[in-house]
């Protein structure tokens, strides 16, 4: 069974800069690509950025410039740094793997989420 563990997170101010982690236990394919989410308060849980088996990666337009996915190989970890970071960038953050690049749909359970605040 795949559990997936996210890290980094914490309380930044604006324009701060902050680099999440995911991992994986368990088998998962290497194939796969691997999806970070995002849940406001209120609000659904929504995909800002994929990054493919490949290192191939895409982004919701609120995020693009400022966010980052990468990963050292096909499989663990995959890391998003968050530069610039705004207010409205506050959420629980999430990842997941994906079973094509182009995919929003979440493959696994989810994990814990890790919270992000930006504030001053």
């Amino acid at each position: 069974q795949v559990q997936l563990v996210e890290s980094g997170g914490g309380l930044v101010q604006p324009g701060g800069s902050l680099r999440l982690s995911c991992a994986a236990s368990g088998s998962i394919f290497s194939t796969y690509a691997r999806g970070w989410y995002r849940q406001a308060p209120g609000r659904q849980r929504e995909l800002v950025g994929v990054i493919s088996s490949g290192g191939i990666t895409r982004y919701t337009n609120s995020v693009k410039g400022r966010f980052t996915n990468s990963r050292h190989n096909a499989r663990n970890p995959v890391y998003l740094q968050r530069n610039s970071l705004k207010p409205e960038d506050t959420a629980v953050y999430y990842c997941n793997a994906l079973r094509t690049f182009y995919s929003s749909s979440p493959v696994v359970d989810w994990g814990q989420g890790t919270q992000v605040t930006v504030s001053s």
